[in-house]
């Protein structure tokens, strides 16, 4: 007998947002018997996810089929000079052409400009425009190894931190999103958990209904400080200086816990001696907090269990990131906030995914390309400079006493292909100036893969149609739970579109690779990420339970210690050996050490800063935030969101001393200026900065009237550790216009 589900005109499809978040949230699709998704919501199944999507995702049929989206493969007409192109009007510039043609002749050109410069010429540039493992770094990594192109250090958003706190731990692990609701104290810390990590939010109300205290650290008012019980506006840059004066005040007062530290860490003579010079009031002095407070909160952090934070990501995008982590990191180790459910501390939980890269990202190709070698590194965060760089071309043997050789291209050739997916450097990118001048170089060919037209796009030679994660099947892990998720095909994708693993699949043959590798599927990949083993089973660490058969069938499938209720209890770093060096939790780096670097996490003021050389002719520290209801510059081209945005877009957020001392009025236009470029922005005089701190947000270039973005103003200066993007360590002056 036939059921209503056998007998629906829709059926459901579990799928994953594969958008850069923590939440990676499991999304049913309700699709019409047209083939046409028509609803889109939470998986009330997944522990996280709990049956509600975010903003921005609940409104994402917008995004699939918005009318402007690319759909056929493109090519930009004669004549037509690379550089910003009016809003809505984009089409004009391009053709369309066939996929065939358009396949042949990226191929033609990437191989021209390999002969004649040398692969390492071509630079490919993406980030987490989906970080569905498939999407992220499979197909694209193989192509991109064969032809010997360079190698993206990939950079801009979470490394500093990342490699910051393995120095201390050996592994990103973290207490478990759903142990929050456990906490008696949580402290976010360069967190805006309500704004971007919002399935988190749930667990801290329950925190709080059950006597809980929250805390933000934040120098901007975010939607959660707004909502906390304390909310601590420190200076930009000197979070470090705080967590070693908490430090401090733990030891002084003996609210350390020796045994813990006694058992599982290293280096503590050495930390606690550092942290004696780091008073209250030296403290107080850099952060703008009050001697009392440092007192308050480090006392209060350590007589709380279980207490726990959550630091973001936000913290590491300063001049002294990686430091600045390190030392936050040190925190729940000194007070043995490990040893307890619901206690501990959450950067990402990334490092428990162990994905097979080695056979997805084929480093080995690059044995069988024209460099016999795998290629140099260039690091993202100075795409500028990598664009308009000279260098030494391996034609001209002898123009190196002519060029001056770039470091960041390794004493390489000089880029003349630029590949962009899964993302948007036109916006994105520091130093912008020097990013659009370096993509508007007649002889840098270009290609691009997307759903629109957007900063990039308007540099293109050739723009490809990508498909959005409802349109292609992928895996996932997540950097905020520990779930291993299957996002599966809910609809075809529009028109032409395709995703990456077709993408670098086709334009590797294209190329003449005849490696079979470049014809996997998309299962084939997802069992070689898997590790599938004779059994059927995965053989990657804590996945040995998962085949691809039941992820088909449930969608999401916890990792192994964290899915019974015996070992739902965990307790990363509570005991045993730590994946570092010394086996232990380290408070001292002898890694770091070894490489001439501070092995303590010393406090060292940003040169861009308040304390810096050029603080008065720049007085003001800029925070370039990234929008609410925007993911990076994802969906800030939609209308809806733009509207749920509308309040803080293209405004200057100014304290009203500041404001006043420049005769600014809210509302006011206002110029935002240092000596990398300016921009043009409308003044919003309230109380979201402290003095001293101005603040406004990403948003595309095209969007704003005088064709520039926050990163005309930022450097591609690099972190102290990991070498990532320093966007928080910008000074600026501001007018009236």
């Amino acid at each position: 007998m036939a059921t209503a589900a056998d007998t629906s005109p829709f059926r459901v499809v579990h799928t994953v947002c594969s958008h850069d978040c923590p939440d990676s949230c499991a999304v049913l699709v309700t699709v019409n018997a047209e083939g046409r998704a028509v609803k889109v919501a939470g998986d009330p199944t997944q522990p996280v996810t709990q049956g509600f999507l975010c903003g921005k995702v609940a409104k994402y049929l917008d995004r699939v089929y918005a009318p402007n989206r690319i759909l056929y493969p493109l090519k930009r007409k004669p004549g037509v000079a690379k550089g910003p192109l009016q809003r809505g009007r984009e089409h004009e510039a391009f053709e369309r052409v066939s996929w065939d043609e358009a396949l042949s002749s990226i191929a033609a050109r990437l191989q021209q400009i390999s002969d004649q410069h040398g692969p390492e010429s071509i630079l490919p540039y993406s980030y987490a425009g989906t970080i569905g493992v498939l999407g992220y770094g499979s197909m694209d990594r193989r192509f991109f190894h064969r032809l010997g192109g360079s190698q993206l250090d990939r950079t801009i958003c979470s490394e500093a931190g990342g490699v910051a706190w393995n120095l201390v731990y050996g592994k990103k692990l973290g207490t478990p999103t759903e142990d929050f609701k456990l906490a008696k104290l949580i402290i976010a810390w360069g967190a805006n958990i309500h704004g971007n990590n919002i399935h988190l939010w749930p667990m801290v109300e329950q925190a709080r209904r059950n006597g809980a205290r929250l805390i933000v650290i934040d120098p901007y008012k975010t939607r959660t400080a707004a909502l906390a019980d304390w909310h601590i506006a420190i200076r930009p840059g000197t979070d470090g200086a705080l967590a070693l004066g908490m430090m401090h005040v733990i030891l002084r007062d003996e609210l350390e816990d020796r045994a813990y530290i006694d058992a599982m860490t290293y280096g503590f003579d050495k930390l606690a001696e550092l942290a004696r010079d780091y008073t209250p009031e030296r403290v107080a002095a850099w952060t703008g907090m009050t001697p009392g407070e440092v007192e308050q909160l480090a006392r209060e952090y350590a007589t709380t269990r279980p207490a726990a934070i959550r630091l973001n990501y936000g913290v590491q995008r300063s001049e002294n990131g990686g430091t600045t982590v390190r030392a936050v990191a040190m925190l729940p180790a000194m007070t043995g906030a490990w040893k307890y459910r619901g206690g501990g501390a959450q950067l990402s939980t990334s490092g428990a995914f162990a994905w097979n890269k080695r056979e997805l990202e084929r480093l080995d190709l690059a044995l069988d390309s024209p460099l016999g070698r795998p290629a140099r590194v260039v690091n993202m965060s100075r795409l500028g400079e990598a664009l308009t760089a000279k260098a030494v071309e391996i034609s001209e043997p002898d123009s190196a006493a002519q060029s001056p050789v770039s470091d960041v291209l390794d004493g390489g050739p000089p880029v003349h292909a630029l590949f962009v997916y899964n993302s948007n450097p036109g916006a994105v990118a520091p130093n912008q100036n020097a990013v659009r001048q370096g993509m508007g170089r007649d002889d840098l060919f270009t290609v691009v893969h997307e759903l629109f037209f957007n900063d990039t796009t308007d540099y293109a030679d050739y723009v490809l149609p990508a498909t959005t994660f409802l349109e292609h099947t992928d895996i996932q892990g997540a950097y905020g739970h520990y779930f291993v998720q299957l996002s599966n095909q809910a609809i075809d994708p529009p028109g032409e579109a395709k995703s990456n693993v077709w993408l670098f699949g086709q334009l590797a043959q294209y190329m003449g690779f005849s490696d079979a590798c470049f014809r996997d599927t998309e299962e084939q990949l997802i069992r070689q990420a898997l590790a599938v083993g004779l059994n059927g089973n995965s053989t990657n660490a804590g996945m040995e339970h998962i085949t691809l058969e039941d992820l088909k069938e449930q969608g999401h499938i916890p990792l192994s210690f964290h899915r019974s209720p015996e070992t739902e209890n965990f307790l990363p770093f509570a005991a045993g050996a730590v994946p570092t060096p010394s086996g232990k939790v380290e408070f001292y780096s002898a890694t770091l050490a070894a490489r001439g670097m501070d092995p303590l996490p010393t406090f060292v003021a940003p040169s861009e800063s308040r304390w810096g050389k050029d603080a008065e002719r720049f007085p003001l520290e800029f925070l370039s935030r990234k929008a609410d209801n925007y993911m990076n510059s994802t969906f800030a081209n939609l209308e809806g969101h733009r509207k749920m945005e509308a309040r803080t877009s293209q405004r200057l957020e100014m304290h009203p001393a500041d404001a006043a001392k420049r005769g600014i009025a809210d509302g006011d236009a206002v110029q935002i200026w240092n000596d990398r470029g300016s921009i043009q922005l409308t003044a919003l005089v309230n109380g979201s900065v402290a003095a001293g701190v101005v603040a406004a947000r990403l948003d595309w270039a095209k969007f704003h009237a005088d064709g520039s973005n926050v990163n005309a103003l930022t450097s591609e200066r690099l972190t102290d550790i990991g070498a990532g993007a320093t966007f928080y360590s910008t000074l600026v002056e501001v007018k009236k216009v």
